[in-house]
């Protein structure tokens, strides 16, 4: 087991919605687990037997003030998609008292208690991060206002707790064909110096962003986490090659290309393992089926050219791909 990675056991299960189901996950020897903040997520690492090795992100969602939580526990919770093998096995096989591996906490969308206001925007299950920044800033007082929006008749999880938490600052919004959320109004309503804290669906995001320059905004004042287009339900597998090597590597359905080629021992550029950073990618020299694009780094240019592809969340529609690695 790579040391990086520390053995935990489920604890408690909960079902949220008919689709979220949440994990409580304990240390082994009830010691205390490595602390972080809001907005922080881990690595959760898995084996799927159809598909080999899996690792996904899920944000930490618990903390004193809103559960009676100890040290030695993390809060996460999984959204089931039909058509996601990953969280289908998830939800099928881990059961209390399955053990598992996860990385220490790792935060790329930190909150800045600082801030004059913080405007926290969340999409679906987009709440996960947003929940733990507004128990802090309730907390500590702290000036904020709060949007949670899903499809109208969605199951929004932890929506007791955000109207709990939130009070008179909070409102659900359901968004339907003829309701969609008005961004500009919303953005046009804050006062100087508020920073708008945001995690949903790219679509969300970036007209979020987008409203937010025309408005004159400067870009840190939007910050942001989203969801990365997983798998569609028309994967197939594929075997990479990798040219210098010459090794052929088999990448399941469920399993991105950077995961497979480290469960052989391969060595690739990685940081984010959601297509956002840019270390990654990696030159493409044949593939014989079209690249399925999911990252938010490669240019329009250089998608259309399938001469490269970030290999933590892309792959192709085909047999074999051909890398210069």
């Amino acid at each position: 087991m790579k040391k990086s990675l520390l053995e935990v056991v489920v604890k408690g299960i909960r079902q949220l919605t008919p689709r979220v189901r949440e994990y409580l996950l304990c240390s082994l020897d009830a010691s205390p687990l490595p602390s972080y903040a809001p907005g922080s997520h881990i690595e959760l690492h898995t084996v799927s037997p159809e598909s080999g090795p899996i690792i996904r992100h899920y944000s930490l969602v618990g903390g004193a003030g809103l559960w009676d939580d100890t040290p030695d526990t993390y809060r996460i919770a999984v959204q089931r998609e039909d058509r996601r093998r990953g969280s289908a096995h998830i939800h099928d096989s881990f059961g209390i008292g399955t053990i598992l591996r996860v990385s220490v906490p790792k935060n790329n969308f930190p909150l800045d208690r600082r801030d004059t206001k913080s405007l926290l925007l969340a999409g679906g299950i987009g709440i996960t991060p947003i929940l733990s920044m507004l128990r802090s800033l309730v907390r500590r007082h702290r000036d904020f206002e709060l949007v949670y929006a899903g499809r109208a008749g969605a199951d929004l999880a932890y929506c007791a707790d955000v109207q709990r938490l939130a009070g008179a600052r909070g409102r659900i919004h359901e968004s339907g064909s003829d309701n969609h959320l008005d961004l500009r109004a919303l953005l046009t309503a804050q006062p100087g110096g508020t920073t708008v804290y945001i995690c949903g669906p790219a679509a969300m995001v970036d007209a979020t962003r987008r409203e937010a320059s025309t408005l004159g905004w400067v870009d840190t004042r939007v910050r942001s986490e989203l969801f990365i287009a997983g798998p569609t339900g028309d994967e197939v597998p594929f075997d990479v090659e990798l040219k210098a090597s010459k090794r052929r590597i088999h990448v399941g359905r469920d399993t991105t290309i950077l995961d497979a080629l480290a469960a052989a021992g391969v060595h690739a550029l990685h940081d984010c393992r959601r297509g956002e950073c840019g270390l990654c990618p990696m030159t493409v020299l044949e593939a014989d089926g079209p690249i399925q694009h999911r990252d938010t780094y490669l240019s329009e240019e250089e998608r259309t050219s399938q001469k490269t592809l970030c290999i933590c969340v892309s792959r192709i529609k085909g047999a074999r791909l051909l890398l210069d690695a």
